[in-house]
């Protein structure tokens, strides 16, 4: 009977392994379906896992993060011996000894959960838990058919784990299982990987992690939302304090540091990564539109187009974060004294107001039903419902902008939100390298998170007496003197079918002075610039401006020499760039090169020149552009003196719309060109002074600001000084009172506007 009983074990044990070693290779080989895929030999050598990619300034700062899981992989160096140390004294103690698979954990669960009833713990080795996070081992594309019955399916998975975790050994060393463990672990908050989970709870390297951060972050491994230091303080702390008794217990600290250590509170420096914080926000916006369009026409070597959310590129802009930092800086500093003025200037008023002053109707009205939220509601109930004024009108909970306090929580209505944002004046600012084409800042608007459109490169609007710069750079390309002598008096200008244009000054007055166009330029006289164009035709504006760098519809009209074609800051400031560079038009850019996730370059960007003017006739419009600091009553002589001094030369015009609804500025030094617009969302929305509402008040301000903290900064390497000269002499006199003895062209002073035409 012994024997018998004794035959018996050993013919279950026998078949019990020859069943196991079976069930082991049905399960590898995914025996007819039955058990689900594994991942191949060459998918073991190349794990992947997706990666963010990363965007860096020219200076080497990242500025974001492009993913659906924020992930980027550090290596084992990068990372803090206290890391490793919880992790392994937490997780898996045995690392180090064991193949993959802990027999002696695995023992304990099976006693304590299967015999004692009794909670165990997984008994997964990180060598497991690393197999689970790379290859998905628990997803539904992982299960086959058998994983439908009842009590096989966590067996499958579990062996399945197993047999993954035993090959990732024979590929990999403890110290590369490791580094991908932490690579790949979910840590809450939108955070995935090590190096993303020490940014966004302690605004920290992995390297520079402390034992206690350490400690609450391998904690987090247990269940990320409920021992979040963010939402479960309490929660948090009871468990990095389980972390550091296990770190002592195992001897990686000594109790004295414990004691030490569970004592102090757990001190955040919590930071979700999100495209509404950091720097350049509305560029990394404007970047990724680009980069989406590049990965479709861009194939990796396999054939397959780049997946910029999940690839680990890295991308190098041109931006300088100093200098990004500076043009925030700048634009919030002024920003919020404006809209002040604004607001006192309007006092109770609504400030969409037609060209008489009054207060626009129903303005709100008819704004909403230009909105997605209208237009869905439309979808929803129909045109004529009442369910959509009931719901436009329907307060909620919201969070919104304020200068004053930050972000306010309030009870608005849909109707109340745009009521409420429509008040607040907008901007766009953009700096550029002129040499390089470089952008170096680029500020699209106020806070991303509230006001998304881009008012660089995506808006556009009436750029006002700015565009006079390419009236003046015609005429200087077809022979005339910066000394030319025009009367400031009436003109009269036939338009074909149309009454004749006669336009006024920004005062409504004449002066009847005889003045140079340089001071014309420089005082903004309208009349001299319409005499100009009238001397020159709207085709010969509107070519030498395209060529100089718009890109822009502009209409060929007299009118046009006042600005009334809507153009964005992104042209103005490279067709701007041409003057400083010598007459070669570099069209402005701002990705630099493109890297895969080890660094090897995909693409480099390289900038597109073309010969747009003489380098002669570039100077001589960059002396035109220095009147406005240099003459009598320029519209740049409120500059201080302090950007001007040390025999800086400058250059600059503003511009101003003709209910002041655009103000604009754009300044040239012999580095820099640099633009700003303000205005309203709506040209209805605007200062009801045409004073408080110009370009010198409204958008100079910025630049100055800018300019002043860039040259404050030695470290950026941008000097004052004057503009290049051309190699050779030049062929036209600008000393106008030498220019007016040497000279007899003064033929126009006899010129009758009312008896010409073009």
């Amino acid at each position: 009977m012994t024997q018998k009983i004794i035959k018996l074990l050993w013919a279950s044990f026998v078949i019990g392994v020859v069943g196991f070693i079976l069930f082991i290779w049905a399960v590898s080989s995914n025996f007819l379906g039955l058990f689900g895929p594994l991942p191949d030999f060459k998918a073991l050598e190349n794990p992947q896992s997706e990666l963010a990619s990363e965007l860096y300034s020219a200076d080497g700062v990242l500025l974001g993060n492009y993913f659906r899981e924020n992930r980027s992989p550090v290596t084992y160096n990068e990372l803090a011996p206290n890391l490793v140390n919880a992790l392994i004294a937490t997780e898996d103690v045995r690392f180090e000894s064991h193949s993959g698979i802990d027999f002696k954990s695995m023992g304990r669960v099976f006693f304590k959960s299967l015999i004692l009833r009794q909670g165990a713990g997984g008994g997964s080795t990180l060598s497991q838990q690393t197999a689970k996070n790379l290859f998905k081992t628990r997803n539904l594309e992982s299960q086959g058919t058998l994983s439908k019955v009842p009590g096989l399916k966590m067996l499958i998975i579990k062996t399945k784990e197993w047999i993954v975790a035993a090959k990732l050994e024979r590929s990999y060393t403890k110290d590369e299982i490791l580094t991908l463990y932490l690579n790949t672990s979910e840590f809450g908050s939108n955070a995935y990987g090590i190096k993303t989970a020490a940014k966004t709870f302690f605004n920290k390297e992995p390297h520079e992690l402390e034992i206690q951060e350490s400690a609450v972050l391998v904690g987090l491994f247990k269940a990320p939302t409920y021992y979040s230091p963010v939402f479960n303080p309490e929660n948090s702390l009871r468990r990095r304090n389980t972390v550091l008794f296990q770190m002592e217990r195992y001897g990686y600290i000594n109790k004295i540091e414990r004691d030490s250590l569970i004592k102090m509170p757990i001190e955040l420096d919590y930071r979700v990564s999100n495209q509404n914080q950091g720097l350049a926000t509305h560029l990394r916006e404007v970047i990724k539109a680009d980069l989406l369009r590049w990965a479709k026409e861009t194939l990796k070597p396999d054939g397959t187009p780049y997946d910029i959310f999940g690839d680990g590129l890295k991308i190098y802009a041109t931006i300088d974060s100093r200098m990004q930092r500076y043009a925030e800086e700048a634009v919030d500093e002024h920003m919020r004294e404006l809209q002040k003025k604004f607001e006192r200037e309007m006092g109770n008023r609504d400030p969409w107001i037609d060209n008489n002053g009054q207060v626009i109707p129903n303005f709100i009205e008819n704004a909403i039903k230009r909105t997605d939220v209208y237009r869905n509601l439309v979808k929803r109930y129909g045109a004529n419902s009442d369910s959509i004024e009931i719901k436009l009108n329907e307060k909620k909970r919201m969070r919104v902008f304020s200068w004053e306090r930050g972000e306010i929580d309030t009870l608005f209505s849909t109707m109340d939100s745009l009521r409420y944002y429509k008040k607040f004046l907008r901007t766009g600012f953009v700096s550029l390298a002129a040499e390089t084409g470089h952008v170096k800042a680029w500020v699209g608007g106020l806070d991303h998170k509230y006001f998304k459109f881009d008012h660089v490169k995506q808006g556009k609007r009436q750029p006002g007496s700015t565009f006079k710069a390419f009236v003046y750079a015609a005429a200087i390309e077809n022979g005339y003197s910066p000394c030319y002598r025009v009367i400031d008096q009436p003109v009269e200008i036939n338009i074909p079918g149309q009454p004749s244009w006669v336009p006024k000054n920004a005062d409504n007055k004449f002066s009847y002075e005889s003045m140079t166009i340089r001071r014309a330029m420089a005082q903004s006289i309208n009349s001299i610039t319409a005499f100009m164009m009238k001397k020159l035709s709207p085709k010969i504006i509107v070519e030498t401006a395209h060529r100089l760098g718009i890109t822009s519809d502009l209409e060929e009209v007299p009118a046009l020499a006042l600005g009334t074609s809507d153009v964005s800051i992104y042209e103005m400031v490279g067709a701007f760039g041409t003057f400083v560079n010598q007459g070669e038009h570099i069209t402005p850019f701002y990705i630099e090169r493109i890297e895969d996730k080890n660094g090897n370059l995909i693409q480099q960007f390289t900038p597109k020149k073309r010969p747009a003017m003489s380098e002669e006739h570039a100077y001589l419009m960059l002396y035109m552009l220095r009147g406005g600091f240099e003459e009598s009553r320029g519209t740049s002589q409120g500059v201080p003196w302090t950007l001007r001094d040390e025999g800086n030369e400058l250059g600059g015009k503003t511009g101003t719309t003709q209910n002041a609804s655009d103000g604009w500025y754009i300044g040239v030094s012999k580095d820099l060109v640099s633009g700003a617009w303000v205005g309203g969302d709506d040209r209805a929305i605007h200062f009801r002074s045409w004073t408080n509402g110009q370009g010198g008040q409204t958008a100079r301000p910025i630049w100055v600001k800018y300019m002043a903290k860039v040259y404050a900064d030695p470290s950026l390497g941008y000097t004052k000084g004057p503009f290049r000269r051309p190699e050779r002499p030049l062929s036209i006199e600008i000393d106008c009172d030498r220019y007016e003895m040497e000279s007899n062209k003064f033929s126009n002073f006899d010129f009758d506007p009312k008896k010409s035409d073009f």
